[in-house]
């Protein structure tokens, strides 16, 4: 602050510039131009792979951040204000130069997230779409068959897992639950019913993925352990363990959606525990955008969180279909 004479009465510093950039992000600036060049906010949403509400609240926010409003809209119309066409002719020419001054070789950005099993439904996709859009970042998909799917080699900068962590050195954002289904045989005698107990999986032969596969004997109890227990490395060496007859196995219920194996059938469970789901990422050294998708993914889950939250609790199930 300049130091005013005594005689000067007091006039307090204006606010520096960046300070009104404050909170604007360049979605908010594509949410403009996608609107500006359509005039219509159905139109934007679906070229931004965004819905019509969430597009209207990055217009207002920039609309308050700028104290001016930018769009004049009707029932039957939308249309520039003069604010609006100024802001759009300057972005067109701008926000291009910006871009290419933060990615000069013209490669977007990559966060490498890594998986073991099958991806969860909707959720994921929604998310990968979303963080895309928000900072122009390509997420590659990366299946890696060991403990922490990745994240403790560096080979992946998040991961989704299922179950805890059998690591140090990696942190963890839980997500919810899932729950588990019986994969059996075609022609197993399970087969033909509509439910099976947990505790029934104990009197067959059972196929346990022991490296990436959340599930153990001792999930059983010591009473009701399986005495045959067949190990295998990962997803589809379970599933095709389980088509050739070896025995059964529990995996993800997501598989109830998918076409998995023909030889393969899938019986919803009753009782036993449910999957812890969550994100892992490494303590030291993370991706710079990594804690940004953690929080994306939380944004696309919490309807469904605060519908678990209701009377009749269903974690991620109730918003992973």
């Amino acid at each position: 602050m300049t130091q005013q004479p005594e005689d000067t009465p007091w006039i307090p510093d204006a606010p520096a510039p960046t300070a009104r950039l404050t909170g604007v992000s360049l979605r908010h600036l594509h949410a403009f131009l996608a609107v500006a060049d359509t005039l219509s906010f159905t139109h934007a949403a679906a070229r931004m792979s965004s819905n019509q509400p969430a597009l209207t609240r990055s217009i207002r926010r920039l609309e308050e951040h700028m104290g001016v409003r930018l769009f004049q809209r009707t029932t039957r119309q939308v249309s520039l204000t003069p604010a609006g066409a100024a802001l759009r002719d300057e972005l067109q020419v701008l926000l291009p130069r910006f871009e290419k001054a933060l990615f000069p070789e013209g490669a977007a950005p990559v966060l490498r997230l890594g998986f073991s099993w099958l991806l969860p439904d909707e959720w994921v996709h929604e998310a990968i779409r979303r963080f895309e859009s928000e900072t122009g970042a390509r997420v590659e998909l990366r299946r890696r068959d060991d403990a922490c799917a990745g994240v403790d080699q560096a080979a992946v900068d998040v991961a989704i897992l299922r179950g805890r962590p059998r690591r140090s050195g990696v942190r963890e954002t839980p997500l919810g639950t899932e729950r588990y289904v019986a994969a059996v045989p075609r022609r197993h005698p399970l087969a033909a019913r509509e439910r099976v107990d947990w505790f029934e999986l104990a009197e067959y032969p059972l196929v346990l993925n022991e490296v990436t596969g959340p599930v153990e004997q001792k999930d059983w109890g010591i009473a009701r352990r399986p005495s045959t227990v067949l190990c295998c490395l990962n997803f589809d060496e379970c599933i095709e363990s389980v088509a050739a007859g070896k025995g059964i196995s529990v995996v993800p219920d997501l598989v109830l959606r998918r076409n998995v194996h023909p030889s393969v059938a899938f019986v919803p469970l009753r009782g036993g525990p449910s999957i812890a789901i969550s994100l892992i990422q490494p303590v030291q050294g993370s991706h710079p955008l990594s804690d940004r998708f953690v929080r994306v993914v939380q944004q696309v889950l919490a309807p469904a969180v605060r519908l678990a939250a209701g009377p009749r609790r269903q974690g991620l199930a109730a918003g992973g279909r």
